[in-house]
Protein backbone atom coordinates (compact mmCIF):
# COMPACT_ATOMS: atom_id res chain seq x y z
CA UNK A 1 0.00 0.00 0.00
CA UNK A 2 1.24 3.49 -0.84
CA UNK A 3 2.23 5.56 2.18
CA UNK A 4 0.93 9.13 1.97
CA UNK A 5 2.02 12.18 3.97
CA UNK A 6 0.35 15.58 3.94
CA UNK A 7 2.18 18.84 4.51
CA UNK A 8 0.27 21.94 5.59
CA UNK A 9 2.73 24.80 5.14
CA UNK A 10 3.85 27.87 3.24
CA UNK A 11 5.46 27.97 -0.18
CA UNK A 12 9.12 28.99 -0.58
CA UNK A 13 9.74 30.37 -4.08
CA UNK A 14 13.45 29.61 -3.67
CA UNK A 15 12.66 25.91 -3.18
CA UNK A 16 14.74 25.32 -0.08
CA UNK A 17 12.16 25.31 2.70
CA UNK A 18 8.41 25.06 3.29
CA UNK A 19 6.17 23.07 0.99
CA UNK A 20 8.97 22.54 -1.53
CA UNK A 21 11.36 21.09 1.06
CA UNK A 22 8.60 18.91 2.49
CA UNK A 23 7.65 17.43 -0.87
CA UNK A 24 11.30 16.75 -1.71
CA UNK A 25 11.84 15.09 1.67
CA UNK A 26 8.69 12.96 1.50
CA UNK A 27 9.76 11.81 -1.96
CA UNK A 28 13.34 11.09 -0.88
CA UNK A 29 12.10 8.94 2.01
CA UNK A 30 9.75 7.03 -0.29
CA UNK A 31 6.37 8.51 0.60
CA UNK A 32 3.74 10.09 -1.66
CA UNK A 33 3.39 13.82 -0.94
CA UNK A 34 0.15 15.78 -0.70
CA UNK A 35 0.06 19.46 0.23
CA UNK A 36 -2.07 22.26 1.61
CA UNK A 37 -0.55 25.71 1.01
CA UNK A 38 -1.15 28.22 3.80
CA UNK A 39 0.90 31.15 2.47
CA UNK A 40 3.00 32.20 -0.50
CA UNK A 41 6.38 33.74 0.24
CA UNK A 42 8.65 35.64 -2.13
CA UNK A 43 11.87 34.15 -0.88
CA UNK A 44 15.36 33.14 -1.95
CA UNK A 45 18.62 32.19 -0.24
CA UNK A 46 19.08 35.77 0.99
CA UNK A 47 15.73 36.28 2.71
CA UNK A 48 11.99 36.83 2.52
CA UNK A 49 10.77 39.86 0.60
CA UNK A 50 6.99 39.32 0.69
CA UNK A 51 4.36 37.08 2.29
CA UNK A 52 0.76 36.63 1.18
CA UNK A 53 -1.51 34.48 3.32
CA UNK A 54 -3.94 32.13 1.63
CA UNK A 55 -7.58 32.64 2.63
CA UNK A 56 -8.97 30.39 5.34
CA UNK A 57 -11.68 29.18 2.94
CA UNK A 58 -9.09 28.02 0.42
CA UNK A 59 -6.97 26.34 3.10
CA UNK A 60 -10.03 24.45 4.35
CA UNK A 61 -11.03 23.53 0.79
CA UNK A 62 -7.56 22.08 0.17
CA UNK A 63 -7.74 20.02 3.36
CA UNK A 64 -11.22 18.74 2.52
CA UNK A 65 -10.11 17.81 -1.00
CA UNK A 66 -7.14 15.81 0.28
CA UNK A 67 -8.85 14.05 3.18
CA UNK A 68 -11.97 13.18 1.18
CA UNK A 69 -9.95 11.22 -1.38
CA UNK A 70 -6.45 10.30 -0.16
CA UNK A 71 -5.70 7.81 2.62
CA UNK A 72 -3.29 10.07 4.48
CA UNK A 73 -1.02 8.27 6.97
CA UNK A 74 0.59 11.28 8.70
CA UNK A 75 0.34 15.07 8.68
CA UNK A 76 3.04 17.72 9.03
CA UNK A 77 2.18 21.30 9.97
CA UNK A 78 4.68 24.03 9.12
CA UNK A 79 4.06 27.74 8.53
CA UNK A 80 0.67 28.82 9.89
CA UNK A 81 1.00 32.53 10.50
CA UNK A 82 -2.45 33.78 11.59
CA UNK A 83 -4.94 33.09 14.37
CA UNK A 84 -7.79 32.28 11.98
CA UNK A 85 -5.62 29.93 9.92
CA UNK A 86 -4.51 28.01 13.00
CA UNK A 87 -8.06 27.72 14.34
CA UNK A 88 -9.43 26.43 11.03
CA UNK A 89 -6.66 23.85 10.59
CA UNK A 90 -7.13 22.61 14.15
CA UNK A 91 -10.88 22.29 13.66
CA UNK A 92 -10.43 20.14 10.57
CA UNK A 93 -7.67 17.99 12.09
CA UNK A 94 -9.83 17.15 15.11
CA UNK A 95 -11.98 15.16 12.69
CA UNK A 96 -8.96 13.09 11.65
CA UNK A 97 -6.95 10.41 13.43
CA UNK A 98 -3.55 10.64 11.69
CA UNK A 99 -0.45 11.43 13.77
CA UNK A 100 0.51 15.10 13.48
CA UNK A 101 4.08 16.42 13.41
CA UNK A 102 4.05 20.12 14.35
CA UNK A 103 7.04 22.17 13.23
CA UNK A 104 6.36 25.57 14.85
CA UNK A 105 7.81 27.76 12.09
CA UNK A 106 8.20 31.16 13.71
CA UNK A 107 11.37 32.66 12.24
CA UNK A 108 13.06 31.87 8.91
CA UNK A 109 16.76 30.98 8.70
CA UNK A 110 17.27 34.54 7.40
CA UNK A 111 15.74 35.94 10.59
CA UNK A 112 12.44 36.98 8.99
CA UNK A 113 9.38 36.52 11.27
CA UNK A 114 6.87 34.03 9.84
CA UNK A 115 4.36 33.74 12.70
CA UNK A 116 2.41 36.77 13.86
CA UNK A 117 3.16 37.43 17.53
CA UNK A 118 -0.51 37.48 18.46
CA UNK A 119 -0.91 33.96 17.03
CA UNK A 120 1.58 32.23 19.32
CA UNK A 121 -0.96 31.64 22.09
CA UNK A 122 -3.48 30.28 19.56
CA UNK A 123 -0.86 27.86 18.26
CA UNK A 124 -0.16 26.70 21.81
CA UNK A 125 -3.85 26.24 22.61
CA UNK A 126 -5.11 24.78 19.33
CA UNK A 127 -2.25 22.79 17.80
CA UNK A 128 -0.04 21.52 20.64
CA UNK A 129 -2.78 19.14 21.92
CA UNK A 130 -3.09 17.63 18.43
CA UNK A 131 0.63 16.93 18.02
CA UNK A 132 2.18 13.49 18.24
CA UNK A 133 5.47 15.41 18.36
CA UNK A 134 6.47 19.09 18.25
CA UNK A 135 9.87 19.95 16.73
CA UNK A 136 11.04 23.43 17.84
CA UNK A 137 14.60 24.65 17.54
CA UNK A 138 16.11 26.50 20.50
CA UNK A 139 14.69 29.95 19.59
CA UNK A 140 11.26 28.47 18.81
CA UNK A 141 11.19 26.53 22.09
CA UNK A 142 11.88 29.81 23.89
CA UNK A 143 9.04 31.59 22.06
CA UNK A 144 6.65 28.70 22.64
CA UNK A 145 7.31 28.71 26.37
CA UNK A 146 7.78 32.44 26.90
CA UNK A 147 11.26 31.91 28.37
CA UNK A 148 14.82 32.92 27.38
CA UNK A 149 16.65 30.70 24.90
CA UNK A 150 18.02 27.62 26.66
CA UNK A 151 21.68 27.75 27.63
CA UNK A 152 21.84 24.59 29.73
CA UNK A 153 20.28 21.15 29.83
CA UNK A 154 18.06 22.17 32.75
CA UNK A 155 16.59 24.97 30.60
CA UNK A 156 15.82 22.50 27.79
CA UNK A 157 14.20 20.10 30.26
CA UNK A 158 11.95 22.85 31.66
CA UNK A 159 10.91 24.03 28.20
CA UNK A 160 10.09 20.48 27.13
CA UNK A 161 8.01 19.98 30.29
CA UNK A 162 6.05 23.16 29.56
CA UNK A 163 5.31 22.06 25.98
CA UNK A 164 4.23 18.59 27.13
CA UNK A 165 1.96 20.09 29.78
CA UNK A 166 0.32 22.14 27.01
CA UNK A 167 -0.86 18.87 25.46
CA UNK A 168 1.80 17.64 23.03
CA UNK A 169 2.47 13.91 23.29
CA UNK A 170 6.20 14.36 22.61
CA UNK A 171 8.67 17.14 21.90
CA UNK A 172 11.95 17.18 19.99
CA UNK A 173 14.03 20.25 20.90
CA UNK A 174 16.65 20.70 18.19
CA UNK A 175 20.16 21.86 19.02
CA UNK A 176 21.23 23.15 15.62
CA UNK A 177 21.38 26.73 16.94
CA UNK A 178 23.73 25.69 19.75
CA UNK A 179 27.51 25.59 19.88
CA UNK A 180 30.12 22.87 19.94
CA UNK A 181 31.36 20.15 17.58
CA UNK A 182 28.09 18.20 17.80
CA UNK A 183 24.48 19.13 17.15
CA UNK A 184 22.35 17.38 19.75
CA UNK A 185 18.58 17.06 19.60
CA UNK A 186 16.57 16.03 22.66
CA UNK A 187 13.47 13.86 22.31
CA UNK A 188 11.10 13.89 25.29
CA UNK A 189 8.47 11.15 25.03
CA UNK A 190 6.76 8.66 27.34
CA UNK A 191 8.45 10.09 30.41
CA UNK A 192 11.98 9.67 29.07
CA UNK A 193 14.58 11.85 27.35
CA UNK A 194 16.69 10.62 24.44
CA UNK A 195 19.69 12.65 23.24
CA UNK A 196 20.57 12.27 19.56
CA UNK A 197 23.95 13.72 18.59
CA UNK A 198 25.53 14.17 15.17
CA UNK A 199 28.68 15.97 14.03
CA UNK A 200 27.96 19.64 13.36
CA UNK A 201 28.32 20.24 9.61
CA UNK A 202 30.28 23.37 8.69
CA UNK A 203 28.20 24.75 5.82
CA UNK A 204 26.33 27.88 4.77
CA UNK A 205 23.79 25.69 2.96
CA UNK A 206 21.41 25.08 5.84
CA UNK A 207 18.22 26.73 4.58
CA UNK A 208 15.21 24.56 5.33
CA UNK A 209 16.83 22.24 7.87
CA UNK A 210 13.91 22.45 10.29
CA UNK A 211 11.33 21.79 7.60
CA UNK A 212 13.38 18.90 6.27
CA UNK A 213 13.83 17.17 9.63
CA UNK A 214 10.14 17.47 10.54
CA UNK A 215 9.11 16.28 7.06
CA UNK A 216 11.42 13.27 7.31
CA UNK A 217 9.92 12.36 10.70
CA UNK A 218 6.44 12.67 9.18
CA UNK A 219 7.40 10.46 6.25
CA UNK A 220 8.89 7.74 8.45
CA UNK A 221 5.84 7.82 10.73
CA UNK A 222 3.66 7.52 7.61
CA UNK A 223 5.63 4.40 6.70
CA UNK A 224 4.84 2.87 10.08
CA UNK A 225 7.93 3.68 12.16
CA UNK A 226 7.49 4.36 15.86
CA UNK A 227 8.56 7.84 16.94
CA UNK A 228 12.05 7.11 18.29
CA UNK A 229 13.00 5.18 15.17
CA UNK A 230 11.50 7.88 12.93
CA UNK A 231 13.49 10.62 14.69
CA UNK A 232 16.74 8.65 14.52
CA UNK A 233 16.35 7.86 10.83
CA UNK A 234 15.38 11.47 10.09
CA UNK A 235 18.37 12.95 11.89
CA UNK A 236 20.63 10.60 9.92
CA UNK A 237 18.97 11.68 6.66
CA UNK A 238 19.27 15.39 7.49
CA UNK A 239 22.92 15.09 8.45
CA UNK A 240 23.62 13.44 5.09
CA UNK A 241 21.66 16.16 3.28
CA UNK A 242 23.62 18.88 5.10
CA UNK A 243 26.96 17.23 4.37
CA UNK A 244 26.15 16.70 0.68
CA UNK A 245 24.63 20.18 0.47
CA UNK A 246 28.04 21.77 0.97
CA UNK A 247 28.67 21.08 -2.70
CA UNK A 248 25.48 22.74 -3.96
CA UNK A 249 25.76 26.12 -5.68
CA UNK A 250 22.24 27.52 -5.33
CA UNK A 251 21.86 31.27 -4.87
CA UNK A 252 24.15 33.77 -3.20
CA UNK A 253 23.08 33.41 0.44
CA UNK A 254 22.26 30.49 2.71
CA UNK A 255 21.57 27.72 0.24
CA UNK A 256 19.43 24.60 0.71
CA UNK A 257 20.40 21.16 1.93
CA UNK A 258 20.70 18.42 -0.70
CA UNK A 259 17.44 16.49 -0.37
CA UNK A 260 18.30 13.96 -3.07
CA UNK A 261 21.93 13.27 -2.14
CA UNK A 262 21.31 9.53 -2.22
CA UNK A 263 20.45 9.72 -5.92
CA UNK A 264 22.66 12.40 -7.44
CA UNK A 265 25.69 14.40 -6.32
Amino acid sequence: MTSIALTIAGSDSGGGAGIQADIKTFSAVGVYAASVITAITAQNTRGVTAVEDISVATIVAQMDAVFSDLAVNAVKIGMVSRIETIAAIAQRLRRQSQPVVLDPVMVATSGDRLLHEDAIETLRRELLPLAAVVTPNLPEAALLTGTPMAEAQTDINRQAETILKAGAKAVLIKGGHGDGPESTDYLFADGTMLALAAPRVDTKNDHGTGCTLAAAITAHVARGCELREAVGLSKEYLNGALDAGRGLAVGNGRGPVHHFYRWWG
